[in-house]
């Protein structure tokens, strides 16, 4: 899982089995962030669609959730089209995984540990970083 800024460049990176589902996975992303900000909003896809996610997040973190709603959603919809405004913006999230595809090592995981692929990882973001800022 990975975070980036409104420009798409990354601020935090997890890495996690593939069996936990991602809503369980945001606050220890949030956690491992090379920042020492926290975000004010977070744009997550449909398997973000949580309220209880999105109310803890505001509540111990001051974090709003923008996630469009799943199809099948029993509850009522408890967010307008002005919020999910910035969820079209989601595609720099998408584009930081494109560019972690140029790292040959993250592109097929070589590494067994999980350990060395996230040093693999956080390397690919501090290229990535340091080829914005350097420029």
């Amino acid at each position: 899982m990975a975070i980036t800024d409104a420009s798409g460049l990354p601020v935090a990176a997890h890495v996690e089995s593939a069996s936990p589902h991602e809503v369980k996975l945001v606050e220890a992303t949030i956690d491992s962030s090379f920042t020492k900000y926290a975000p004010d909003k977070l744009v997550g896809d449909k398997a973000y669609d949580s309220d209880p996610l999105d109310q803890q997040l505001l509540d111990e973190r001051g974090i709003e959730m923008v996630a469009s709603h799943r199809k099948g959603r029993k509850k009522p919809r408890t967010q307008d089209g002005r919020k999910l405004r910035c969820y079209w913006r989601r595609w720099k999230v998408e584009r930081l995984f494109a560019w972690l595809q140029n790292f040959r090592r993250l592109v097929v995981r070589y590494e067994y540990h999980v350990e060395n692929f996230l040093g693999m990882l956080l390397l690919g973001c501090a290229k990535i970083l340091l080829r914005y800022f350097l420029r």
